[in-house]
Parts: structure tokens; sequence; C-alpha cells
């Protein structure tokens, strides 16, 4: 930069000329310098404003962007990324109402490799066979030779086997750590707790998220870092999950059915202590699910919740309890159930052709009369039945916590005619799971409050709305206890223990085609215990059951679930609490008088 001289010689002299003052030009000089200066300077802070407010701008721009990425994203725990790292946080244990362990999570290996590095290939594809009978050399020996850079060779190993592959000795074997989901108790509750799976995986670490169950269910509250120190507490108690287990085992061998299912149910929390499907499978060694044929036939099939049954004259109780409630009838009522009776140009019969003849309310519900049930359905109608067992839960799939539940939707008749109402009375034309009856039945025992089904543990009652008094409860109540002591189900009778239930033979459906089978039916005993102070409600089901021991196979509830559900009943009682106690009698008809 040229500096302009503040008393430049050429304007100097001639001013001294002429008589003017010199100090006058350095003075105009000096304030064009100034000015220039300022110019300078302004253009220099202008342009670093600039550059700043452009810096700012693009700052906003970006993480407003990243705000809107955000807001319209599903929320997510951050993921550590450093090697090393879990990719996920360890996922919370699962424990039973009294703090033992069902779930919790176990470090181990996986086994992959690295082709580029092995020294011997053959000899470490043999190697691996040896130590993995579900391997084949000739595979890995392809895999090794080929133009693979990276190999999984299993997701997890055990200690054992991991000192195994150790001992081969090639460098291209390698380990990553693990966090694997273990059940200690094996197959024990199985279907409840679902099982898990590897999510996100890479060599170093890999995440485990739930695939069934309550693993699936509960998920993001497992996974959650925040739980990682509180167990999930569920409303089964381990000792009663076995018992349970054991003995529908037992009486599904027995009675040679193909499957069955039980669930034991607090009737004034809905805990749901016990459920059982069989047959069951390990959530160690998860199966794959079936591709073919009927998914029933699984293992992995739930039959508590998503086996959808016609179950028989177990809803015979609900028909009678309405009739109760609404005053049409009272126990005693007489009904004539003789026939012929027919609705809607059908015929409606009883089982094996009986005629019982008159018979009161309570009698109907004994014997087990079609055509007396039909006939309080009739004096009920469509509108009020369809309402009750709606409000009893049977038109919704149930609130049981795992995520098969929500499958098992009732199935309900397209057109609710009047041969709808008489049919659903007693158990045919609307089909639900065990775990809908034992909700409804649970209503009953607990002096008429729905009460919904659920696997966490409570800290007390849950009870809902009323669906209908304490005095109807009462009388179905007194019903369900009779049929035990004097009608299909006296085989049920556990000492002691009081039980009331009603048994349920329905014909299972075909598969194909339409139509019910000849001779497959779907047996059930639905019980509530102690009935004068009830506590639990017992379900049991079995499906083509078949009891051998006589001279003619035998396919009825009363040779065959009532036993298996009696059995049940004695064994987990005791680990219940419920002390065997003397059923109170009822009063004589006595009416004293003055001696005077």
């Amino acid at each position: 930069m040229i500096r302009t001289p503040l008393r430049p010689l050429a304007r100097i002299l001639p001013a001294r000329d002429a008589g003017e003052s010199p100090d006058a030009i350095e003075r105009e000089n000096l304030r064009a310098r100034h000015e220039d200066m300022r110019d300078r300077m302004r253009q220099r802070a202008e342009g670093r404003l600039l550059v700043l407010g452009l810096f700012f701008l693009c700052a906003f721009v970006v993480i407003g962007a990243r705000m809107g990425t955000l807001a319209t994203s599903d929320p997510v725990e951050p993921r550590a990324s450093a090697q090393g790292a879990a990719i996920s946080a360890a996922r919370a244990d699962i424990v039973d109402r009294k703090g033992r362990l069902l779930a919790t999570n176990f470090e181990t290996h996986a086994l992959y490799a690295q082709p580029k590095q092995m020294v011997d290939p053959e000899a470490a594809a043999k190697g691996l066979a040896a130590i993995f009978p579900d391997l084949k050399a000739e595979d890995l020996i392809k895999d090794f030779t080929g133009k693979r850079k990276f190999l999984w060779i299993k997701r997890k190993i055990s200690p054992e086997q991991m000192q195994a592959v150790h001992d081969i000795g090639d460098p291209g074997l390698l380990f990553g750590p693990r966090d694997m989901r273990l059940y200690p108790n094996g197959s024990l509750a199985a279907h409840v707790l679902g099982g898990a799976s590897f999510g996100k995986e890479g060599v170093s670490a890999a995440e485990v998220i739930g695939v069934a169950g309550v693993e699936k269910y509960f998920d993001d509250y497992l996974r959650d870092p925040a739980n990682g120190q509180k167990p999930l507490q569920l409303s089964l108690d381990l000792t009663v999950q076995a018992a349970a287990e054991r003995v529908l085992y037992g009486g599904m061998k027995i009675m040679n059915a193909k499957g069955a299912t039980s669930v034991l149910m607090d009737v004034h929390t809905g805990e749901i202590v016990s459920v059982v499907s069989l047959p069951h499978f390990d959530p160690n060694n998860r199966p794959r699910p079936a591709t073919k044929g009927d998914q029933s036939d699984s293992p992995l099939f739930n039959r508590s919740v998503q086996g959808v049954y016609e179950l028989g004259s177990t809803f015979k109780i609900f028909a009678a309890a309405q009739a109760v409630d609404l005053g049409l009838v009272s126990p005693s009522t007489v009904i004539d159930t003789a026939g012929p009776m027919r609705v809607g140009g059908f015929p409606i019969g009883e089982f094996r052709n009986k005629n019982y003849g008159e018979l009161s309310v309570s009698d109907i519900i004994v014997k087990s009369s079609n055509r007396g049930t039909g006939r309080m359905a009739l004096q009920i109608g469509v509108k009020r039945q369809q309402e009750f067992l709606k409000s009893l839960g049977f038109f919704e799939p149930t609130s049981f916590e795992i995520v098969e539940a929500a499958t098992g939707k009732p199935l309900l008749p397209k057109r609710w005619t009047d041969l709808s109402a008489v049919t659903i009375s007693y158990g045919h034309g609307l089909s639900s799971s065990p775990m809908h009856l034992a909700a409804g039945y649970a209503a009953i025992a607990n002096g008429g409050r729905v009460v919904k089904p659920t696997i966490l543990k409570q800290n007390g009652p849950r009870l809902g709305a009323r669906v209908m008094s304490e005095g109807a409860a009462h009388a179905a109540r007194d019903m369900l206890r009779a049929v035990v002591t004097e009608g299909t189900a006296s085989m049920g009778e556990v000492p002691g223990y009081a039980v009331g239930g009603k048994t349920g033979t329905a014909d299972k459906p075909k598969t194909r085609g339409g139509g019910y089978y000849e001779d497959k039916v779907i047996a059930t005993f639905a019980t509530i215990f102690p009935a004068h102070d009830p506590k639990y409600v017992l379900v049991v089901t079995l499906d083509e059951p078949v009891e051998t021991s006589g001279d003619k196979p035998r396919r009825t509830a009363g040779w065959t679930a009532v036993p298996v559900a009696a059995e049940m009943i004695g064994r987990v009682a005791p680990l219940l609490g419920l002390r065997p106690t003397v059923e109170p009698a009822s009063l004589a008809d006595i009416t004293l008088t003055s001696s005077n």
C-alpha cells in the first residue's frame, strides 16, 4: 500500500508562496487518510459479519433438519458403536410371582471364520464337523476355499465347544462375545415366555430381541437400560406351573389326546397362576414355525389363547345365570324339557336322545339338558344374550399379555338368530378359547364382576364392571357345585376343596370341507374352587381324548377332562396355600314356633 505524505513538497512550496498555511494541507491529508482507513475497516467487518451469518444459517438448517428427522422417526435407545461395546443394553430378567428366575442373560461366544487367514482350511473343516455334528465337512471346505472373506459358523457355542475349536489352532477361526437368552427351567412355561433371538449382530456383540410370548410383548421394557436391574415379574407360580404341566401331560397320555391345555386363574385379581399348552417346546432351542399342514399340530401353537373351540355345555351356566339375573327364572323354576323341540325348522335334541321331562333350572344344569338351556335362551332373547356374552369378553381377543393372544379372536355367527341363541346357550355356534372361558367363570366365582386375565403380578383385586347380581352369581355357583356332587362331573370331587364345575363335550370341526368329525371331540371341564368361597378358576381342555379302560371308548368330558382336572386341583391347591376345609352345610328349612 502506498501512503500519501501528510506534507507533500509539491503542495507546501506553492502554498507558502501564496501566503497559505502548510498546516491546513497536513490536516486535510490526515483526515483523508483516516477516512480511507475507516472505510477499509468497515468493509472488513462487514465481510466477517457476512461469513458469520452464513455459518449460523447453515448450522440452524442442519439442526432443524435433524430435529425434523427425529420428530418423524420412532424413538430408540442410543447404541454404542465403539469396538467391543454392546450393541444393545443387557436384557432384563423375567421372574415368577415369588421372584424365582424364569429367563436371564448368559455370556457365551459366537464362532466365525475368516478364510483368508486360515492356515489349513481342510483340517479346520474336518475338526469343526467333529465338534458340531450338524455341520458337514464338505460344505465347510467349499466355503473356506472359495472367495468368501467372512463366514458365520455358529451364532452361539458352549464353553466346552469353544475350547474344542480353540484346540484346532487355526488363526482363521475366531470368537465373538455374545449375551444369549437362557431359560433355566427348560420347557416350563414355554408358551408364556415365548423365546428370544438375535437382532442386530456384529462380530463383537449382538442384541437380543423377543420373538414370541412375553419376551416379544414386553420387548421394549426388557430392552430398556433403565430396567436392567428391574426384572419383569409375572403372575405365574413356578411350583404350581411345574405341577400343572406334569399332571396335564400325564392326563393327555392316559386319555390318548393329541393336545391339551389348562388355565388356572385368580378370580379376584385376574392373575394367571398357571397356564399350560401341550405339546410344548424348549425356548432355549425354539423350533421353526410350521410352513404346511395343520398349525395346531405345531408345538408352537398355544392352545390356551390360540385354540378357538366350541366349548360345549360349559356355556350352559351363562344362560342359567343370566336368566336368574333377569328375574325370568329361579334355581327352582320348573321347565319342560320334553321333546320335540324345533327352532327355525331345526330339531333340538339331547345327548344320546334322552328325554328328561320337567326339570328345575338347577337340574337342567346338573343333567346338562340342551332343551332346557335352549328354552331359557329363548326367554332371554337374542339381543340380551349378545350383550351379556359381550360383557364377559366373548366378542374380542383376551387382553392376556402375550403376542399370541391377539390372534385368538372368537368366531361368532354371521346371523345371530333364535336358533343361534339356542345353540350358543349350550356351547355350539360360538367358538372361543379356554382363556375366554376362564375369564367368564371368574365373573361367576367373584360375585358377578368382570375380571381380565393378566400375566403380570398384581397387588390386589382388579374387579371391573358388574355383569350380574351377587344373587345370580351365588345361584350359579350352587348349580356348579351340584354338577360335581350329583351330576355329570362326579369324578371331579376333591375332598376338602368343594369343587364346582361344568363339563362340555363338543364335536371337533373338520379343518377342510366343513362339518364335524364323528369320533373326535374337544372335552372341557371348567371349575371353581372352593365353591362356597371361590378363589380360583381352572379350565382343562383335551383335544381328541379317548378313554379306553372300558368295553367301549369314551370321549365325553366326564370321563376324560374331569379326572384330569380333579387330579390337578388335588396337586396344586396345597401349593396355593389352600387348606382342606369342611364345606359349610346348608341349614335345614325349619320354622321356629313358640311352645306356648
